[in-house]
């Protein structure tokens, strides 16, 4: 009963929701899918527990967590773009050496959100994306992305504060079976966002100024689902890549983490 509640309040809200923007990389068929975030202010909780009220400016992010067919399109070179002009050109389109395992582990690329990229990968992948589209793309700041999650709500979760929820809305250790599914799949939060609780948890600009990621994965319980969970990274990540030095592209061990991004007004 909860859950068809929740479905039937989200698409009410989907129908009335924001503005939705598709961007389609050029060379290729794949478009990536952002929703108009409005302006407003999230409440955080300081080192010491005291309240601080942030101002969040306007801005789009993408529907669901970037999926493989996109990312590919970066890793192997698949757009057909021209050779870079000069050096400023060339660090826009630096990207990760081609992995040289399968990353998405077996469980499939279409529809299925990337995952096992460092913050220096998601980075180049917006600063590539970038150049391509003519378009401003950037990871979402930690602030950015827990207001985006909570999404006008004040509940634990976007959905409520009701754990019983959480099957409807998210891929985590208890419904998973240990493993990432295909992006929106699960219903999404009342401003149209997919899979902002669980499935791979997403890379953010840390409000320490440090690399860190949100919304708990498909191993989590629902307590690290919440929009002010957070996470960073940690040696077992990449604990078993037998490049010397690591890679600071890939994370052999983090199949937990993915990323979406932010187009800029």
């Amino acid at each position: 009963m909860l859950a068809s509640v929740f479905l039937m309040l989200v698409q009410a809200a989907q129908e009335a929701g924001p503005e939705r923007v598709s961007v389609t990389i050029p060379g290729s068929t794949v478009s990536l899918e952002f929703v108009a975030i409005p302006a407003g202010k999230l409440e955080v909780a300081g080192a010491e527990g005291e309240k601080t009220t942030v101002a969040i400016k306007a801005f789009a992010l993408s529907a669901t967590e970037v999926p493989w067919e996109a990312f590919d399109i970066f890793v192997y070179g698949l757009s057909g773009e021209a050779p870079p002009t000069d050096k400023a050109e060339a660090d826009a389109r630096a990207r990760p050496t081609k992995p040289y395992i399968n990353m998405d582990r077996g469980w499939g690329h279409n529809g299925n959100p990337a995952l096992s990229m460092s913050y220096k990968s998601a980075n180049a992948f917006c600063a590539w994306l970038s150049k391509e589209t003519g378009k401003k793309m950037r990871l979402p700041s930690e602030d950015e992305w827990e207001y985006a999650c909570r999404a006008g709500t004040s509940t634990k979760w976007s959905f409520g504060d009701d754990p019983s929820g959480l099957d409807a809305a998210a891929w985590y250790k208890a419904n998973s079976e240990n493993r990432p599914h295909p992006v929106a799949k699960k219903a999404p939060n009342p401003w149209g966002l997919y899979d902002m609780h669980g499935n791979v948890c997403e890379w953010v600009a840390g409000r320490d100024g440090k690399p860190a990621v949100k919304g708990g994965s498909f191993k989590d319980k629902p307590e690290e689902l919440v929009p002010e969970d957070r996470d960073t990274e940690k040696r077992a990540w990449n604990a078993t890549d037998p490049q010397v030095p690591k890679s600071t592209w890939w994370l052999a061990d983090a199949t937990f983490v993915g990323f979406r991004i932010v187009l800029e007004p």
